[in-house]
C-alpha cells in the first residue's frame, strides 16, 4: 500500500488493465490516491499500482468479486478506513460474451448480467452510504454504446449495459438530495479483451464524425473531468463521435 493522507481518493473497479488502468493513471497524474480493484489478476493489478506510483499518485490494492454483495461491501468498507475516504468511485469492472441470440448460452448470459449489471448494483449500494455520510461525491459508471443500440452477437453484453441506463438514472434521482452525483460514461470502441473480434478495423469508422474512436487516454481524462463536475448528475456522457 502506498497512501498519502492529504491526497483526494478514488476507488476504481476493474483497474487491473485496459480502461480501468488508464483511468487509474489519469487520477494518479492529477495527484489522487487510487484504490485499485481487481478480481483474479493480481499481477496485472500490481502493475497498475506500480504505474500509479511512478505517475506521481499513491494507491492500494483491493481484491473482490463484484458478483458477491458481501465482498463488495467489505472492499468499500476497507477503502473507507483509509484517510481520506474516497470522494469518487468509478464502476468500470465488466465482462463480455459474444454469441448470436439464438445460440446464446444461458450460463454465459447469466454470468454477464451478474457481473455487468448486478455487480454494478452491488457497487452502487456499497458506495453511496459513505458518500452520503460525507456530504456528497461522485460515482461514474462505465457503460457502452451497445446498451443504446445493441450490436450483432452481443445480446448479453448489450442487455447488461442497457440496464445500467435505468440504474444510473434511478440512483441519481434517489441520492441527488445528498449531493451524490451518478453519471454513465460511454468510452467508445477500445482495444481490450472485451472488444476482441468485434472492434472495427482500418477505415471502418464511417459512423464516427471524427472517423476514429477516442484514445484510451482521452476517455480517462474525460472520466477524471466528469467525476469532478459539481452540477452534473443522471447524465449519459458519450466519449466518441457517434450519435446516440
Amino acid at each position: 500500500m502506498h497512501q498519502i493522507n492529504q491526497r483526494p481518493a478514488v476507488l476504481v473497479t476493474g483497474a487491473s488493465g485496459g480502461i480501468g488502468r488508464a483511468i487509474s493513471l489519469a487520477f494518479a497524474e492529477a495527484g489522487w490516491s487510487v484504490g485499485i480493484h481487481y478480481h483474479r489478476n493480481t499481477a496485472s493489478a500490481e502493475e497498475t499500482l506500480r504505474q500509479v506510483v511512478v505517475a506521481g499518485g499513491a494507491g492500494a490494492l483491493y481484491a473482490a468479486d463484484i458478483r458477491q454483495s458481501q465482498a463488495v461491501q467489505q472492499m468499500v468498507a476497507v477503502s473507507c478506513r483509509q484517510a481520506p475516504v474516497p470522494a469518487v468511485f468509478i464502476c468500470n469492472a465488466g465482462i463480455g460474451g459474444s454469441q448470436l441470440l439464438l445460440r446464446q448460452d444461458e450460463a454465459i448470459w447469466a454470468e454477464v448480467l451478474a457481473t455487468n449489471l448486478t455487480g454494478t448494483f452491488h457497487c452502487l449500494r456499497a458506495m453511496a452510504p459513505p458518500l452520503l455520510a460525507n456530504g456528497g461525491g461522485s460515482i461514474v459508471v462505465i457503460g457502452s454504446h451497445a446498451g443504446f443500440h445493441g450490436t450483432m452477437g452481443q445480446a448479453a453484453y448489450a442487455a447488461s449495459k442497457a440496464g445500467l441506463i435505468g440504474l444510473v438514472q434511478t440512483a441519481a434521482h434517489e441520492w441527488g438530495a445528498g449531493n451524490v452525483r451518478v453519471n454513465l460514461l460511454l468510452p467508445g470502441w477500445q482495444k481490450t479483451g472485451l472488444s476482441e473480434g468485434a472492434i472495427p478495423e482500418g477505415d471502418q469508422w464511417h459512423d464516427h464524425a471524427l472517423s476514429r474512436p477516442p484514445s484510451r487516454e482521452e476517455v480517462a481524462q474525460t472520466v477524471l473531468h466528469l467525476a469532478q463536475l459539481k452540477g452534473v448528475s443522471g447524465q449519459m456522457w458519450n466519449c466518441d463521435s457517434r450519435n446516440l
